[in-house]
């Protein structure tokens, strides 16, 4: 049921899966953009070291007496050390266009700086200019390095700086960066996605408010749109309710028309049925006939008219317990001469979507046919089914009825007594009027024995 519910089409649903996803994905790349920025600035920060370091062997290089290169002293302990992290070369370029190393940190002991294999091109594309790159040192590490060229005097051939340190501490700082970034937005986005929903949920409220006016409309409880609304739902509720009243009217105009004509044609056959008793004979017997059958469609389709027009109007509620006693103490006292036993049960706040006289209608003529036909006990059960169904059930302990007579005496215009006698009157009227309300009738066998008249019909909210 509920991944049947999460299927349908959701205005709500939409709009927070969209704001949710367009904010999500904003924040993915705005923590992408901040931990390249931050690893940029790292780098610029660690490059301007090497710059520093490449202007101090710069500076401090000279030309020994035989033409050799002399790096200068420096008192950075770290490149004294091996492997230490921080190193230091000095290059000259081959005809190949590679380089040979001249002079070398003590920190790179007998290994050299890893360069890439254009460096030199690099260089040489612009004079004077420092080129970064990333190498790993003879132990693996990570390396973050800078190479320049110069020309020192008293040397024709220029000589390539070469600098470069350990990265890792780098590495790490972006990471938990990253980390801490990514743990930041996470939140971030699930304090936005809490905003979002209570936002649509907020937003959407006057519509929740109109789809419950409209059900308290549907079930009785309102006749109708009494909401004050936005403007952009204020034309709807407006429209809605002149919807409504237009309905009501024409609802109202049709029981009038048929109530009119069902006037009219009653005054014409009390007429012919009165000539006829008067004036005995085979011709009066049929008008006699014929007449009262006549009347019998004419009370028929006024209660299916009175009866889909109250289904149609603003709902009245109904009490079932209230409405179940009243014919229990009616019923027993005309049929107090059988001692029949009438066992009733509803709950007190289980109501019909209904007006009172066709519930009476529906249950009396079920319980008066089950009191008639039964022998000493009657049985009759009302519960709720659904939040917009209730169940009424009439059983009794009588003779029954056979399965291939249930139809028939549920047929359209049949009356029981005349299809099946012995077995009560009123139900053809009780399945029109069930179906009028959108219900139904079943007749099955009961479990004391008799018949079992099931009623489905319309539920109102307590």
């Amino acid at each position: 049921m509920r991944l049947e519910a999460l299927r349908r089409p959701s205005l709500a649903r939409r709009l927070v899966l969209l704001a949710a996803g367009w904010s999500l994905a904003g924040l993915l790349v705005s923590a992408l953009v901040l931990a390249m920025l931050f690893q940029q600035a790292a780098l610029r920060t660690l490059d301007a070291g090497l710059l520093e370091r490449i202007d101090n062997l710069v500076s401090g290089t000279t030309i020994g007496p035989q033409g050799e290169v002399l790096a200068p002293a420096l008192t950075d302990e770290r490149a004294l050390r091996a492997y230490s992290g921080r190193y230091w070369q000095l290059a000259e370029p081959t005809p190949e266009g590679r380089w040979s190393t001249l002079v070398r940190s003590r920190s790179l002991w007998d290994s050299e700086l890893r360069a890439p294999a254009d460096l030199v091109a690099r260089l040489q594309a612009k004079p004077g200019e420092p080129v970064s790159y990333d190498t790993r040192d003879p132990l693996g590490v990570p390396l973050r390095a800078m190479a320049s060229q110069a020309t020192l005097p008293g040397r024709e051939l220029p000589v390539i700086f070469m600098t470069a340190e350990d990265r890792s501490p780098i590495d790490r700082e972006v990471r938990s960066f990253a980390v801490a970034t990514a743990g930041f937005f996470l939140l971030l986005a699930l304090t936005m996605a809490v905003a979002v929903v209570v936002q649509v949920r907020v937003g959407l409220r006057p519509l929740f408010t109109l789809r419950r006016e409209i059900a308290a409309v549907r079930r009785g409880k309102a006749e109708r749109l009494a909401g004050t609304y936005p403007v952009e739902l204020k034309p709807l509720a407006d429209e809605l309710n002149a919807l409504m009243a237009h309905n009501q009217e024409v609802v109202e105009r049709q029981r009038t028309h048929v109530g009119n004509l069902a006037h009219a044609l009653k005054t014409p056959l009390s007429v012919m049925l009165t000539e006829s008793a008067q004036r005995p004979g085979p011709l009066a017997e049929v008008v006699s006939r014929q007449a009262e059958a006549m009347r019998q469609q004419v009370d028929h389709h006024l209660r299916r008219a009175r009866a889909a027009a109250r289904t149609q109007g603003s709902g009245e509620r109904t009490s079932v317990a209230s409405v179940l006693d009243e014919l229990a103490r009616t019923l027993g006292r005309i049929h107090e001469d059988k001692g029949i036993d009438i066992d009733w049960d509803a709950d007190e706040d289980l109501f019909f979507l209904g007006e009172r006289q066709d519930l009476l209608e529906l249950a009396g003529n079920a319980m008066e046919n089950a009191c008639k036909w039964g022998r000493s006990r009657v049985r009759v059960r009302a519960e709720p089914t659904t939040a917009e169904r209730l169940r009424l059930t009439v059983e009794d302990d009588g003779p029954g009825l056979p399965p291939d007579r249930r139809e028939q005496v549920t047929r359209r215009g049949t009356r029981l007594d005349e299809s099946a006698p012995g077995s009560g009157l009123g139900l053809s009227i009780m399945e029109e009027l069930a179906r009028a309300y959108g219900g139904s009738l079943t007749l099955s066998d009961a479990a004391l024995g008799g018949l079992k008249v099931e009623l489905v019909l319309p539920r109102a909210e307590a």
